[in-house]
């Protein structure tokens, strides 16, 4: 089949398997004469496979792990499970953060009140932030988590 049937079998667009094929997650395609992409069976197979990783957050480094642990009949099961737990692990954290951040936003917006005046916690925080906080470098890290908790008053 060509790409755009490939495509519309696996779920995975014509340009990410263009991708796929650059980066070498996938082998290339076989290509006709006319240097048209042609794909087998399989090769939708692999793409799905990797759309479903795709799909619950696996990087690219981490599906060719398991693309490689897929295609070894002689894996160990436990090689697939640390990958599965760690990536567990990474979602939770970035869940937390995410839990975090909201958390702070809806502290900053009950605060704020949304009239004509030009005070603004949620300005002033953004403004402030880092200026003498005594606020653990990695609340700022990856998501740039302020660290105000809710219960906090905020400064105005």
């Amino acid at each position: 089949m060509n790409i755009g049937q490939a495509s519309k079998a696996s779920g995975v667009s014509a340009k990410m398997i263009r991708y796929y094929e650059q980066i070498q997650l996938i082998t290339p395609a076989h290509r006709t004469e006319s240097s048209y992409r042609t794909y087998t069976d399989n090769d939708i197979h692999t793409l799905r496979f990797i759309r479903r990783a795709r799909d619950l957050g696996f990087f690219v480094e981490q599906m060719k792990t398991l693309l490689a642990l897929w295609r070894d009949r002689s894996r160990a099961s436990a090689d697939v499970k640390t990958i599965a737990m760690e990536h567990i692990a990474e979602l939770e954290r970035k869940a937390a953060a995410l839990k975090a951040m909201t958390e702070t936003l809806k502290h900053l917006a009950n605060h704020c009140h949304g009239d004509e005046r030009p005070d603004c916690p949620i300005i002033e925080e953004f403004a402030n932030a880092g200026d003498g906080d005594d606020v653990p470098a990695t609340m700022h890290a990856r998501f740039g988590l302020n660290g105000i908790k809710p219960d906090q008053p905020t400064r105005r």
